[in-house]
């Protein structure tokens, strides 16, 4: 196991990304933040601090459970109650920033685009992510990286948060 990011690492990269959301988008007034469960969230919640700090402007945040969305699941089964997303934002017409932890194949921020999209039409869609690993199966790319890792398919990114683990470190196993 070897750390990737370390506190510090993680902080930079949240800095980084949030300057670029701005520089990208000229403002963050048309802007809301979409983190996605379970860590996502956490980093959305983070973004948004930070582009408060910078720019003074209290970002909308929003958090979704794409769990129903995924493609590798048997929707027929499935507990209805759980794909009812409801934003307390309306997107229509935003420039959705959508964060996740670890980029990799693809398939996690496509689930998060079909749930987006089921119930607006925003007018931009853009992906942060603190990893970009690899390996995609998807047309898919990150707007804003942390950290560039390529990585083997037997290998895991592990990402741990304080909020979650108690500790606050990016690990390759």
């Amino acid at each position: 196991m070897k750390i990737l990011l370390d506190e510090n690492g993680i902080q930079r990269s949240i800095t980084r990304i949030s300057y670029e959301i701005i520089e990208r988008n000229k403002a963050v007034d048309n802007i809301v933040l979409v983190g996605i469960k379970s860590r996502g969230d956490i980093l959305a919640e983070r973004i948004k601090q930070k582009l408060l700090e910078i720019e003074n402007i209290n970002v909308p945040l929003e958090t979704i459970d794409i769990t129903y969305y995924r493609d590798d699941i048997d929707r027929k089964n499935f507990d209805l109650d759980i794909k009812e997303i409801e934003f307390k934002t309306n997107l229509t017409g935003k420039v959705v920033v959508m964060v996740d932890d670890v980029l990799y194949t693809g398939r996690t921020i496509r689930a998060g685009l079909d749930a987006i999209l089921s119930k607006s039409r925003p007018a931009k869609i853009q992906l942060a992510c603190l990893i970009d690993r690899g390996h995609r199966e998807l047309p898919i790319r990150a707007d804003f990286i942390g950290k560039n890792i390529p990585t083997s398919h037997s290998e895991n990114i592990e990402v741990y948060l304080k909020e979650l683990d108690g500790k606050e470190e990016v690990v390759i196993s």
